[in-house]
């Protein structure tokens, strides 16, 4: 099909720029000029729409009313009936639910709002100020970050900082704000790396970040190597520690039950209790030791 070579100058009608199109019936210069057009005429719909709502129910004859609904609340106080619903929830404004369907407002109660509502300006309260720094030294050695990541975060989180004789020297109240989560002075002795969880739970690489994020997993890190609380994604992922078994060596056997070695080897192979080695050392199992060896129950 041949296409139309007419080029017609016009002006956009959104942005009053001058352009040439192949259609006497074209009236923007661009899509986005058409679609921010369709955007202002929807906007001046709806705010057209708006004013004759509130018109429909003239303020007058509203004033005859002791009883207001929601609708005519809004109308007599200038303001949505959204607006009206949140001044009932936050408690500011008293109402009567009769059904579900039906709400009055007494106009005392309207009134009543009112009293004592003397606005006020806000007063700031006055900044004190800043004494304690760190040095970005001390922030590293502190907090086993690199000295990139630092100025990263600092930007980030604008963290207040002064420059002094060629050091850096940052607010030491906004440091340990901000950085609190990775001192590792908390009680947490065992640790994840990244490529532990990747084998332990057959996880990617993005999938163990996307999970110690969500669950917000306390992390340490040491050089360039991210460690993450074994304590925390284990109780994240729902794995219960089992408790480490507890052994007896030969010499704390005999001490315990007063036994010779050969009694001790003659009643844990008759109850057959699990042992292993260790060196030259014989373990035997506590827990199954100590139910062979329990003395007989009377009655």
């Amino acid at each position: 099909m041949a296409t139309s070579k007419l080029k017609v100058l016009r002006t956009c009608e959104f942005c009053g720029k001058e352009f040439y199109a192949q259609k006497v019936s074209t009236r923007y210069c661009s899509k986005r000029c058409n679609e921010l057009a369709y955007k202002k005429r929807r906007r001046q719909k709806q705010v057209i729409e708006a004013e004759a709502q509130v018109t429909q129910k003239p303020i007058a004859a509203v004033n005859e009313k002791e009883f207001l609904s929601l609708k005519d609340t809004a109308v007599l106080l200038g303001i949505t009936k959204r607006s009206v619903y949140n001044l009932i929830y936050n408690g500011t404004l008293r109402a009567h639910k009769l059904s579900s369907r039906m709400t009055f407002i007494l106009k005392s109660d309207i009134t009543l709002m009112f009293d004592g509502k003397i606005y006020v300006k806000d007063v700031k309260p006055e900044r004190k100020p800043i004494t304690e720094f760190y040095t970005t030294n001390e922030i590293k050695e502190k907090y086993g970050v690199s000295e990139g990541w630092i100025f990263k975060i600092g930007k980030e989180k604008n963290i207040p900082k002064i420059f002094h004789h060629g050091k850096t020297y940052w607010s030491k109240q906004h440091v340990e704000k901000h950085f609190a989560k990775h001192i590792e002075n908390n009680g947490i002795v065992e640790w994840y790396s990244v490529p532990e969880m990747m084998e332990k739970f057959n996880m990617t690489t993005s999938a163990v970040y996307c999970f110690v994020s969500k669950f917000d997993i306390p992390k340490k890190k040491v050089k360039r190597e991210v460690f993450y609380s074994k304590q925390h994604v284990d109780a994240a992922k729902n794995i219960k520690s089992e408790p480490k078994e507890e052994f007896y060596t030969m010499k704390e056997a005999t001490a315990h039950f007063g036994m010779t070695e050969d009694q001790i080897y003659k009643y844990a192979k008759k109850a057959k209790v699990s042992k292993h080695m260790e060196g030259r050392i014989v373990l035997m199992n506590k827990k199954e030791l100590d139910a062979a060896l329990a003395p007989p129950s009377i009655g």
